[in-house]
């Protein structure tokens, strides 16, 4: 009976809410993406990684279905959204959540507003409840509540990431996008957005797809990383895997001089004691 406990734990564990399958895109003559495979589980938080212009934010954008794919199914919290019809479609998407990079608020909208957007798609609410939902997701990503009715230029860029964070929960969601979150915030408020997603994963019970390329979010609170690279997925697993695996770019970008977190300070040692022999040597 352990035995079988055990096992139905680790199944509910492992369960697949993103299941991309020979995803081939292109545009015009040129391939992107070529047969890649990726699966999500519920539960965590996944870091997709890849060198500039791979193709990592096209894949969100074809998961998301703001690009066409030329071949390959994508399945999302168990379906495929190819054979729903337009409801079963609708209430597919309110599963879902989204921030892209940068945020890409409505310039013209305040806070309150920008938040609001998804509920007016969606939802048909009064009100004076959609300003109640917003003001609880304002306070739910660690804004002031006067934050409610400032427009996006009276924001800081760590104020802009939270309330496009706030739209992306709008709906309460299962499964979160998220496009290079931490980009052009400095150390401290990129350290203080990876612990609001961490803390909102366990709060919420979110799944989270995070697009980045900030060695300290893959380590700090992504459980598994992804690589893309020669237009699929290369590997996927914890930082160990990604330190133990074979590619000079992997090994590059995980073991390089940015990486003084990650790596073991005997490894940098050892690593500047041949750069500085290489060197002296010629």
């Amino acid at each position: 009976m352990d035995g079988q406990q055990s096992d139905q734990g680790e199944k509910k564990e492992r369960d697949i809410v993103l299941s991309a399958r020979d995803v081939t895109v292109g545009f015009g003559p040129k391939i992107v993406l070529d047969k890649l495979n990726l699966n999500i589980y519920r539960g965590e938080i996944l870091g997709f990684v890849g060198a500039s212009g791979t193709g990592k934010s096209v894949l969100m954008r074809t998961i998301l279905r703001l690009l066409p794919r030329r071949s390959g199914t994508i399945e999302i919290l168990g379906q495929n959204f190819d054979k729903l019809d337009e409801n079963q479609r609708n209430a597919l998407d309110m599963r879902l959540g989204v921030l892209f990079q940068q945020g890409a608020l409505f310039s013209s909208l305040t806070v309150r507003e920008n938040i609001q957007v998804p509920m007016r798609e969606y939802l048909d609410l009064p009100k004076s409840l959609m300003d109640e939902l917003a003001q609880l997701k304002i306070r739910l990503v660690g804004l002031a509540a006067d934050a409610a009715d400032k427009y996006p230029s009276e924001l800081s860029g760590g104020m802009i990431k939270r309330a496009a964070l706030a739209r992306a929960l709008a709906l309460d969601p299962e499964l979160v996008f998220l496009d290079e979150p931490t980009s052009g915030l400095d150390p401290i408020g990129a350290a203080e957005f990876d612990e609001l997603i961490a803390r909102l994963r366990d709060t919420l019970g979110l799944t989270v797809y995070m697009v980045t390329h900030d060695l300290d979010s893959l380590f700090s609170v992504c459980d598994r990383i992804a690589v893309l690279g020669h237009k699929r997925v290369m590997v996927e697993g914890t930082i160990d895997d990604m330190l133990a695996y074979d590619d000079p770019w992997v090994q590059a970008y995980f073991k390089g001089k940015r990486a003084r977190s990650i790596v073991p300070q005997e490894e940098k040692a050892a690593s500047r004691a041949e750069s500085t022999g290489n060197s002296r040597g010629k």
